[in-house]
């Protein structure tokens, strides 16, 4: 997928000024916020299952070369063939090199955010395979030639007109606002691609080692179809995704739905090991699973190692008002929201995903609902510190800091700043007593109006209230004096 996390700014600009778009996420609000605030009300342990399910995976990222080999071991012993590629190119060349042994003419795919990362389309259209993306999300933003806005709801910025139309242009079919009739058209289109096709192509949620099994979860049935069907299936995921035992999936599988979309299990959990038995009727011929670093390595034992424990389930993003407000096309790479303001950055390049970091106001609503508790505000944190380090940020807003760090270190200079500071701001405010612009801090006051100080610091009205409490303090003294002595005239 090209990215444009460099262009972040830009992005923000546009996503805001698009009245569809905006209708579009103002509809979406807080609906999935809602759903896990339910599921999780209805279970007792919720917070005891989110420190198992941390502990789980912060255990198999300290020992991750171990697992990994694990899985390997046994997928192969089961007659699956395992792959590993470094970069996204190498996973897309070791595909179509299946591909292209096998004979392969048409592909069918289940959802997959790594062969997004890698671009994966792209390169099968180019050797002259034909790709067919079967979610239902993925399908629609398919046919509309857009990346996905959501982990797990990827065409959730288009309305159902919108969709209505798309179907409408490349099916040939009256349009129609019937949600229902909408996915009926969607499914008689697929369902030819999934009875012709010549290879599946699945993410993986999950590798269990136990048994080397890919696990995948999913609300649809496309998911079941892509992986059985087809003669030979191709999971793509990330070397992170792997976990010990099928106990360990459980454990995970109590808080990915729940935390996602708020159910408290998915339609379909499907664990995908080996080749079809020689008496079975459906399932793989070849299975292969290729497994991807893309950047990965680099961040193990690292300031960013935690990140690695995300489990792709959305929540960050579904509380963050930041997405809520933008969408998660101005993000600019294939994850957006929080999660993908660490991950960007951490794949592509810092220099390259520059804004992403700040794209917060660390208010910490992700990690409190981060099924797998990741620090993420103190991850952005992080970045915003290499930033700085590294001289990447604007030198304006290094001066500015440096300045306000040299101030803060000399309180009398401070003191004489702050106070001639809100005096400013006071005589900026208009008769409102609100200010509309800041010179400097445009982007913040484009939007929004912000209360104008009262013309003195906080330091001149603690000073003001504690000469008043003095003052006060002195007068019940004097007046209980007066009454004592008056007591002794008596």
């Amino acid at each position: 997928m090209d990215a444009s996390a460099h262009q972040f700014k830009r992005n923000v600009h546009a996503q805001l000024g698009n009245e569809a778009l905006q209708a579009n996420l103002r509809r979406f609000g807080g609906g999935f916020a809602d759903r896990r605030r339910d599921a999780v009300g209805r279970v007792n342990d919720f917070e005891v299952l989110r420190d198992r399910a941390a502990e789980i995976r912060a255990e198999v990222l300290q020992n991750l070369d171990h697992w990994l080999l694990a899985f390997e071991a046994e997928a192969q012993r089961r007659g699956t063939h395992v792959h590993w590629a470094e970069t996204g190119a190498e996973a897309n060349q070791i595909l179509l090199d299946i591909a292209r042994a096998a004979g392969v003419q048409r592909v069918i795919k289940s959802k997959s955010m790594v062969s997004e990362e890698s671009g994966l389309n792209v390169v099968l259209g180019a050797a002259g395979i034909e790709v067919t993306e079967t979610d239902l999300g993925e399908y629609i933003l398919q046919l509309a030639d857009e990346p996905p806005s959501h982990i797990i709801a990827p065409a959730i910025h288009k309305s159902r007109d919108e969709v209505s139309a798309l179907f409408a242009q490349h099916h040939g079919t009256p349009r129609t606002r019937d949600i229902p009739a909408l996915c009926e058209e969607a499914r008689q289109h697929l369902r030819p691609r999934f009875l012709q096709a010549d290879m599946g192509v699945s993410g993986g949620n999950f590798l269990i080692a136990q048994t080397g099994s890919v696990a995948i979860v999913t609300n649809e049935g496309n998911g079941r179809m892509v992986t059985t069907l087809p003669r030979v299936h191709v999971a793509i995921t990330g070397v992170e995704k792997v976990l010990p035992t099928l106990d360990d999936l459980a454990a995970i599988l109590r808080v990915l739905p729940r935390s996602a979309t708020g159910q408290d299990i998915t339609n379909y959990v499907s664990l995908l090991t080996g080749v079809r038995d020689s008496d079975a009727s459906d399932g793989p011929q070849e299975n292969h699973v290729i497994l991807v670093d893309n950047g990965r390595a680099r961040l193990l034992g690292g300031p960013l190692h935690d990140a690695l424990r995300c489990i792709r389930c959305g929540a960050c993003m579904n509380h963050c008002p930041v997405y809520q407000n933008i969408g998660g096309h101005a993000y600019g790479w294939v994850y957006p929201g929080p999660i993908g303001a660490i991950l960007t950055p951490a794949f592509l390049g810092l220099d390259k995903a520059l804004d992403l970091p700040q794209a917060s106001t660390l208010c910490a609503a992700c990690e409190v609902v981060c099924p797998v508790r990741i620090p993420l505000p103190e991850l952005m944190r992080t970045l915003r510190e290499q930033e700085m380090e590294q001289g990447l940020r604007p030198w304006h807003e290094r001066l500015s800091i440096r300045l306000w760090r040299w101030l803060a270190l000399h309180p009398r200079l401070y003191g004489f700043a702050s106070r001639w500071g809100v005096r400013a701001l006071r005589a900026l405010a208009g008769r409102d007593g609100l200010l509309h612009r800041l010179p400097g801090l445009d982007g913040w006051t484009e939007g929004r109006d912000m209360p104008a100080p009262q013309g003195q610091t906080f330091r001149d009205q603690w000073a003001a209230r504690q000469a008043q409490q003095a003052q006060t303090n002195a007068l019940l003294v004097a007046r209980r004096q007066a009454a004592q002595a008056g007591h002794r005239h008596d």
